[in-house]
């Protein structure tokens, strides 16, 4: 069962969130649910967001409404970058990099789910793995450099599905051509991205660099488009059925972990945060048990090397 909240009963909520007045924030995936509120939240608090998008009329969009909510003198901009393809974000890091001078937090929250048939991303990689794990991946290294200049952190926005599939990286077959399936991919890109955030940490200790702290959570069960994207029309019908049962929360509730994680002073880097009822779908949000697999040191490893060969990119710890 979950830890004991270190905030209390009702977990962590904004209230508890100081301004960030002369705070930068760098999200993906801002142009609706958990990363919209992610934004909208950090804006209110007074801080400078910049959104990096794949849809820049949906971005256009997302600022008109953002500035409709909160009056047009919010610091809000977007960048265009798309994770499936890898020369895509590496332009959206050098535009990052020439114009945004700080980085308080880097907050991956981007994602695709249950992609009905295996499809692939331009740089030949399965769809999930591509876009949940190789362009993050690429993402955090260009832009590490400007993270760690600002003493910043680095919040992956994991989920339970990590915990649904196999319990270990496939290793033999990444693009899943012998047993393709939606959930099975899914489940296999999120335990990619989290195994990745805590390999991070222990090459971060090891290199000295106390600076950069990174963290990985999961908003629970909320009521986003990430199904509606990318899933197949069974998927979508369930999703849109639970979507109307207790056991689904708010976007905006889904948000709560990766505001606490980007903005939480006293946070241990080891814990998994997210929402603590039952099940992890819904409730007040604090440490979540992490199953053992996730944090298995010498698959970790294994990934990071074939993560770098893979996105031709090495980080500079």
């Amino acid at each position: 069962m979950a830890h004991k909240n270190q905030f209390g009963k009702k977990g962590w909520t904004p209230s508890l969130m100081s301004s960030q007045k002369g705070k930068t924030f760098v999200i993906t995936g801002t142009t609706s649910g958990t990363g919209f509120e992610a934004a909208r939240i950090l804006l209110s608090k007074g801080a400078k967001v910049v959104m990096l998008n794949r849809n820049s009329k949906k971005s256009e969009n997302t600022i008109a409404v953002l500035k409709e909510k909160l009056g047009d003198n919010i610091d809000v901009s977007f960048i265009q970058m798309d994770l499936a393809e890898l020369n895509s974000v590496r332009k959206a890091a050098e535009e990052v990099l020439q114009t945004v001078a700080q980085i308080d937090a880097l907050i991956l929250n981007a994602a695709i789910a249950q992609v009905p048939k295996q499809t692939f991303t331009l740089d030949g990689f399965e769809s999930q793995l591509g876009v949940n794990h190789y362009g993050n991946f690429l993402l955090q290294a260009l832009l590490y450099k400007r993270i760690e200049e600002t003493k910043g952190r680095i919040v992956t926005v994991g989920s339970l599905g990590y915990n649904l599939g196999i319990k270990t990286i496939q290793f033999d077959d990444m693009n899943w051509d012998k047993n393709y399936s939606p959930n099975g991919v899914y489940s296999q890109s999120k335990l990619a991205q989290i195994m990745s955030i805590y390999e991070l940490q222990n090459r971060l200790k090891k290199a000295g660099k106390t600076n950069v702290k990174a963290y990985a959570c999961h908003p629970g069960a909320s009521r986003t488009s990430l199904i509606k994207t990318s899933g197949s029309l069974m998927t979508r019908f369930v999703w849109q059925l639970m979507k109307l049962s207790p056991l689904v929360q708010s976007a905006e509730k889904g948000a709560y972990p990766e505001l606490m994680c980007a903005t939480e002073e006293n946070l241990d880097e080891n814990g998994f945060y997210g929402p603590t009822g039952r099940g992890y779908f819904t409730g007040p949000v604090g440490e979540c048990k992490l199953q053992k697999h996730a944090k298995d040191k010498a698959v970790a490893e294994k990934l990071w090397t074939l993560s770098e060969k893979e996105t031709g990119t090495k980080w500079n710890l």
